[in-house]
């Protein structure tokens, strides 16, 4: 386990996910520095606004990011529209920007990484399952893995961890998923949506269990590679949004069946729960 002193970085720090990441993080350390584009919006004690991926060969990167021993990169762009063509445009500035920061000496890197690398799948998925992805942001997220594993495969002094997400739930206005739309439609007194059949069966998890995993795996350096952060536990579109709108005393009804679904969507997809909780296990004594 990684300890003393650490300067811990994390990239994206203004998007739904960093957000919680940096609180989490912050919470248990003193020395936890953001990066972002835009304006320190959530008023970080250390913030720094930059534009990484124009900047990411920038020969004092290093330097201007404080020097970081722990980098969790969940900086990207577009990440709902999948089929935006910045991910492909944006995908050697990630590469860049990662090689860069660890050339320079960051000995701890994690990605996150998506489920949407693994495109049309059904079934149990871990780090051996073969991607074969549908979508540009799912090609980019997966060749941006693949680059990364090639290049630090010689380098054992790197821990380097791909973190790879699934369906993020809770602070629902925030991450613009089906649930945020929801509630939006109920608030504007729609009375009802279309929607797929709702029969997909997903491996949903809470944002702040995601956040946990993610701090976790990157304050670690024993299990590297690809890790699934996740729950495990899958469950059908239409029972999470039928339990989200019964919770939340929404009186908005969705239309099962109106719309087809997306091809690249799995009927049933979740995640090797196996290295995360060898990594919480390993962690647990660090906080929480």
């Amino acid at each position: 386990v990684i300890s003393g002193y650490m300067n811990i970085l994390i990239t994206g720090c203004n998007g739904y996910i960093g957000r919680h990441v940096y609180n989490l993080a912050s919470t248990y350390f003193d020395n936890v520095v953001g990066v972002s584009s835009g304006e320190n919006k959530f008023n970080y004690n250390n913030y720094i606004k930059l534009d990484l991926l124009a900047h990411c060969n920038d020969r004092d990167l290093f330097d201007t990011l404080r020097s970081p021993d722990v980098l969790i990169h969940l900086a990207w762009t577009d990440g709902f529209n999948h089929n935006s063509i910045s991910h492909i445009e944006n995908l050697p500035r990630h590469l860049n920007f990662l090689k860069n920061i660890v050339f320079s000496g960051c000995k701890s890197v994690s990605v996150i990484g998506s489920m949407h690398e693994i495109g049309f799948y059904e079934g149990l998925v871990n780090e051996n399952t073969i991607c074969n992805p549908m979508s540009l942001y799912g090609i980019s997220k997966n060749a941006l893995k693949q680059s990364l594993f090639s290049i630090f495969r010689e380098r054992s002094d790197i821990s380097f961890k791909w973190l790879r997400a699934y369906y993020v739930t809770g602070d629902d206005i925030a991450n613009n998923s089906i649930f945020s739309k929801i509630i939006k439609m109920n608030n504007s007194k729609q009375l009802s949506f279309p929607f797929t059949n709702g029969e997909n069966k997903y491996d949903f998890i809470d944002i702040r269990e995601l956040s946990k995993q993610i701090l976790c795996s990157a304050l670690q350096n024993k299990i590297n590679g690809v890790v699934e952060v996740c729950s495990g536990n899958p469950v059908s579109l239409k029972d999470k949004v039928n339990d989200f709108i019964f919770k939340n005393k929404l009186s908005i009804k969705p239309n099962y069946g109106e719309f087809p679904s997306r091809p690249y969507d799995s009927k049933i997809i979740y995640g090797d729960t196996s290295k995360i909780k060898e990594i919480l296990n390993l962690t647990k004594s660090l906080y929480l």
